[in-house]
């Protein structure tokens, strides 16, 4: 079973925002082990990513504007390789300030879903929904229209 880490910066005060979130990681379970590890926001952008790094596990997928985009399609062919290659994968959500440029560096794959601007809470929100939707792509389910 495929192991996907979440590593982000802050935690999530909205009641909203957390059933999402437990929703798409109860789907998530039927296809992988996701793990999410919530990160005090540091005083600066260099502690919050000496921080990041040492919680990262196989593959690093930094969400982050400058990032490259892809479809729904192309994540879940990236998931499906790293599946495939017995690897895990790590996305990284950073504060609200973002993300240093020592974790966007470290980085395997800069990712951006957007140039819009989403409050970070939102954006694991839509990660996860987007995980999901990458497995029932490689799934043939019919989520994914």
């Amino acid at each position: 079973m495929q192991k996907i880490n979440i590593v982000c910066v802050g935690k999530i005060k909205e009641a909203f925002y957390r059933s999402a979130i437990e929703e798409y990681l109860k789907r998530l379970s039927r296809f992988a082990r996701v793990e999410v590890k919530e990160l005090p926001e540091g005083r600066n952008l260099n502690e919050e990513g000496e921080a990041i790094l040492k919680s990262c596990v196989g593959k690093k997928i930094a969400l982050c504007v400058e990032g490259v985009s892809f479809s729904s399609e192309r994540l879940a062919k990236h998931i499906k390789c790293l599946t495939d290659r017995g690897e895990e994968a790590t996305f990284i959500i950073g504060s609200s300030c973002g993300l240093s440029d020592k974790v966007k560096f470290a980085a395997d794959l800069k990712l951006s879903f957007s140039e819009m601007t989403f409050p970070h809470q939102l954006m694991r929100v839509i990660l996860c929904e987007q995980i999901y939707r990458a497995f029932m792509i490689n799934g043939g389910g019919e989520y994914h229209k």
